[in-house]
C-alpha cells in the first residue's frame, strides 16, 4: 500500500526541493522494525535537512524528521512486536537515515525505546528530541548537585523548543527559572510555563571584558553558545554547573579558563544522539513523571507533513515558538 512521505530532492544546480509524495514500503531503507509513524516534530535539525541539508543528509532523495512516535507493524527484533507503541529520537535518523516525516519508517531496534507508561504518542512527540534534550540537561545539573532552592537556574533560549520544556521542567521540580528571551511577546508564554523572571537577551548576550561578574546563577540550561555561554560563565554561583545544549549563536566560545579555575564552574556537554539505551529510559521516565501535561500542551502547534517546508524555514530564523507536532497522517 503506498503512503505519503515528505521527500527532499537536490536539482543538478544543488537547489533542493521538498514535496508530499506517495511511495512504497519497498522503498524504505533497510532495518529490524517497520512503523507505522503516527506524529513527527520540527527541530533546528530538521529545518537544516529541510533546506540545504547543512551538510547533515548524505544522499538525496531524502525523508527528514530526527525522531518520531508510532506503532510496529512488522519486527525481525524480539524486543519489539506488532502493536508496540514506540519512540525515536537521535542515532542520525532524519539526517544520515530516512526519518519520521512519512506514515511508515524502518529503522533499527536499537534506536527504539518503548512509549513511556502514561504517555500518548502525541505527548512523546510534543516532547520530541527538544525535551528529550532538556530532561537531560536537567539530569546533568541534579548529577553535579542542583537543588531546589539553591538560587535561580536560568534557561537560554527560553521560547525555544529545549527551553520551553525546560522551564516547565524546572518550575515543577521547584527551582526558581530565569528566561532568556529575544521575543518580548512570549513572556506570558514562559510566565505560564513557570518562568519567575524573564531576562531580556539583549542583556545577557554581550561579551564582557571581565572573566568573572557578581554570582547569580544556581544552574543554567544554554541553548544559544557563542558570547552568552561565556557571558554566563562568568556569572554562575560556586561549584555550580552549565548544561550546554545548542549552539543557536554561533559554535565559537569567546571565553577565558577564569570561571572554571576559581569558582569551580562545570561546564557539561549534553548529547542526546547517542545516549545509551539505561539513560533514555532513565530520562522518558522522568519526563512523564515530573513534566506537567497542561505546561506541554500549551508548548504545541498542529503541523502536517504539507506545512513542513514552511517551518522548516521559520525555525531557522527563530520564529517557531515551542513544540510543533506534526501528525502525518493528517
Amino acid at each position: 500500500m503506498p503512503f505519503n512521505a515528505l521527500i527532499v530532492e537536490k536539482d543538478a544546480d544543488g537547489k533542493t526541493h521538498a514535496t508530499v509524495q506517495q511511495i512504497d514500503e519497498s522503498q524504505l531503507p533497510a532495518g529490524d522494525v517497520t512503523v507505522a509513524v503516527e506524529y513527527s516534530t520540527v527541530n533546528y535539525k530538521d529545518g537544516l535537512c529541510l533546506g540545504p541539508g547543512g551538510g547533515l543528509v548524505r544522499n538525496y532523495p531524502h525523508v527528514p524528521g530526527i525522531d518520531f512516535a508510532g506503532t510496529v507493524t512488522a519486527s525481525d527484533d524480539p524486543r519489539y512486536a506488532p502493536g508496540d507503541k514506540v519512540v525515536l529520537t537521535g542515532w542520525r535518523v532524519g539526517e544520515a537515515h530516512w526519518g519520521g516525516y512519512a506514515q511508515r519508517a524502518r529503522v533499527k531496534a536499537d534506536w527504539l525505546v518503548p512509549l513511556a507508561k502514561g504517555m500518548t504518542t502525541r505527548q512523546a512527540m510534543a516532547v520530541g528530541t527538544a525535551g528529550f534534550t532538556a530532561m537531560l540537561a536537567v539530569m546533568a545539573l541534579e548529577d553535579h548537585g542542583l537543588k531546589p532552592g539553591d538560587g535561580p537556574v536560568l534557561v537560554t533560549g527560553a521560547a525555544g523548543g529545549v527551553g520551553s520544556v525546560a522551564v516547565a521542567l524546572l518550575a515543577a521540580l521547584g527551582h526558581e527559572v530565569a528566561a532568556v528571551t529575544g521575543r518580548p511577546e512570549a513572556e506570558a508564554y514562559l510566565r505560564d510555563l513557570g518562568a519567575s523572571q524573564i531576562v531580556p537577551r539583549e542583556q545577557i548576550n554581550e561579551t564582557v571584558k571581565r572573566p568573572l561578574e557578581s554570582e547569580i546563577w544556581a544552574g543554567c540550561i544554554d541553548s544559544v553558545g557563542g558570547a552568552m555561554l561565556a557571558r554566563v560563565l562568568g556569572q554562575m554561583q560556586y561549584r555550580r554547573s552549565v548544561a550546554a545544549v545548542g549552539l543557536a549563536g554561533g559554535a565559537n566560545l569567546p571565553a577565558t579558563v577564569i570561571p572554571f579555575l576559581l569558582r569551580g564552574v562545570n561546564l557539561l556537554g549534553i548529547d542526546s544522539v547517542l545516549q545509551p539505551y539505561d539513560n533514555r529510559m532513565r530520562a522518558w521516565a522522568r519526563i512523564a513523571k515530573d513534566l506537567p501535561m497542561d505546561k506541554l500542551e500549551a508548548m504545541i502547534t498542529p503541523a502536517t507533513l504539507a506545512d513542513l517546508p514552511r517551518l522548516g524555514a521559520e525555525i531557522l530564523q527563530g520564529q517557531v515558538k515551542g513544540r510543533v507536532v506534526v501528525d502525518v497522517n493528517a
